[in-house]
C-alpha cells in the first residue's frame, strides 16, 4: 500500500466527505492585514461540525474501511482534536469507538469525546508509549485502528482543505500550515503542489517542538527532548515517519513560532477576527505578527486554523478576561 496521498486520493476523499462535513468558508481578516504585512486570509477549520480539521481525515478513512474491518469497533490515540473526530465518525457509522487520550489532554477534548459516545482511557505517556497501549488493546479485541497522522487515507481527507482554498482563492500566493504531526500540512502540501505548484506552503512549528525545523537541517528525521508549548496539539518529539517525506518534497519553509507569539495570533483573531482559536491553530498568525514569514503587502496569504476546541478558563487567562 502507498505511504502517501495522491491528488486523484484528495478528489476522491472530497466527493466522500461532501455530504457529511462542513466546507468551511474563506475569511478576509481585513483588520489583522496591516500588522500581518499582507492581505489575509483565513480558513477556519475551528467552524467545522467537531470544532477542527481531524473529522476530515478521520471520517475519510473510517467510510474507507470494509463493513467488516471497523465491526468489532475503532481506536487511536490523539491530543484531543483526533478523537472527537474519531468518536464522532464512529457515532454516526453506529461503531465502538476507544481513544487513549494522555492525561494532559484538555478537559474540553475529553469531555467533547465522551460527548460522543466514545470510550476514554487517560494514560501517563509519550506519544510512542500510548501507541504501544493502543496496539496492545487492538490485537487482543481486533479492533481497527486509525493514526491520525501516519495514514496516507487521513492525509487525503485533511488535503480537502487544499482543494478548497485553491477553489475559493485562486490566485493564492502563499499558504500557512500548523504543523505537528504532520499528517495535515502533508495533506494540503499535496493537494496544493499537485495543482499549482507555484503557490508556497509552509509549515508553523511551535519554537518549543521543533521536530521537523531541525530534521530538514539535519536532512533526516530528528529525535528531540519533548517540551511543553502552549500549542498542545503540535507538540511531538519526532516527525511522522510517513509525513516527512511528503514535506520535504512539497513543503517551501517551516519557521519556528515561539508562545508569546502564538498567543498574540490567539488575541489577533479573536479581537479582529472574531474567531476562537486554539493555540495549534493560532500559529500561523503568530508567525506574521512576529515577522517570521518574508510576505509583501500585495500578496495573497492563507492562514489555515485548524482547530478551536480549548478549555474555557484558559482562554480566559489568555484574553485577559475575568473568570
Amino acid at each position: 500500500m502507498r505511504n502517501y496521498p495522491t491528488i486523484q486520493d484528495i478528489r476522491e476523499a472530497q466527493q466522500r466527505l461532501k455530504p457529511h462535513i462542513r466546507r468551511t468558508p474563506l475569511l478576509r481578516a481585513d483588520k489583522i492585514e496591516k500588522a500581518a504585512g499582507c492581505q489575509l486570509y483565513l480558513k477556519p477549520e475551528t467552524l467545522q461540525i467537531t470544532g477542527a480539521f481531524k473529522i476530515r481525515g478521520a471520517l475519510n478513512k473510517a467510510l474507507s474501511l470494509p463493513r467488516e474491518e471497523i465491526a468489532n469497533g475503532i481506536i487511536a490515540t490523539s491530543s484531543g482534536n483526533h478523537a472527537q473526530a474519531l468518536a464522532y465518525a464512529a457515532r454516526m457509522l453506529g461503531v465502538k469507538v476507544i481513544l487513549v487520550l494522555p492525561v494532559t489532554t484538555p478537559k474540553i477534548k475529553i469531555a467533547n469525546t465522551e460527548a460522543f459516545g466514545a470510550e476514554v482511557i487517560l494514560f501517563d505517556g509519550d506519544n510512542a508509549a500510548r501507541w504501544r497501549k493502543v496496539y496492545e488493546i487492538a490485537e487482543g479485541n481486533n479492533y481497527a485502528v486509525i493514526h491520525g497522522f501516519e495514514d496516507p487515507v487521513v492525509m487525503a481527507g485533511q488535503g480537502t482543505i487544499g482543494c478548497e482554498i485553491l477553489e475559493d482563492l485562486e490566485d493564492v500566493d502563499t499558504v500557512i500550515v500548523p504543523l505537528g504531526g504532520g499528517g495535515l500540512i502533508s495533506g494540503i502540501a499535496t493537494a496544493i503542489k499537485e495543482t499549482k505548484p507555484s503557490v508556497r506552503v509552509i509549515g508553523a512549528e511551535p519554537a518549543l517542538t521543533p521536530k521537523y525545523f531541525y530534521s530538514r537541517k539535519n536532512k533526516e528525521r530528528t529525535s528531540l527532548p519533548l517540551k511543553n508549548t502552549i500549542a498542545d496539539g503540535l507538540r511531538l518529539s519526532v516527525p511522522g515517519q510517513n509525513p516527512y517525506p511528503i514535506i520535504e518534497k512539497y513543503v517551501d519553509e517551516i519557521v519556528l513560532v515561539e508562545d508569546e507569539h502564538i498567543i498574540a495570533g490567539m488575541r489577533a483573531l479573536a479581537k479582529d477576527a472574531k474567531l476562537i482559536a486554539e493555540p495549534a491553530a493560532s500559529i500561523g498568525i503568530g508567525a506574521l505578527l512576529a515577522g517570521s514569514i518574508d510576505v509583501k503587502p500585495d500578496e495573497k496569504v492563507c492562514a489555515v486554523l485548524s482547530g478551536g476546541n480549548w478549555d474555557l478558563s484558559d482562554l480566559a487567562e489568555i484574553y485577559n478576561l475575568a473568570p
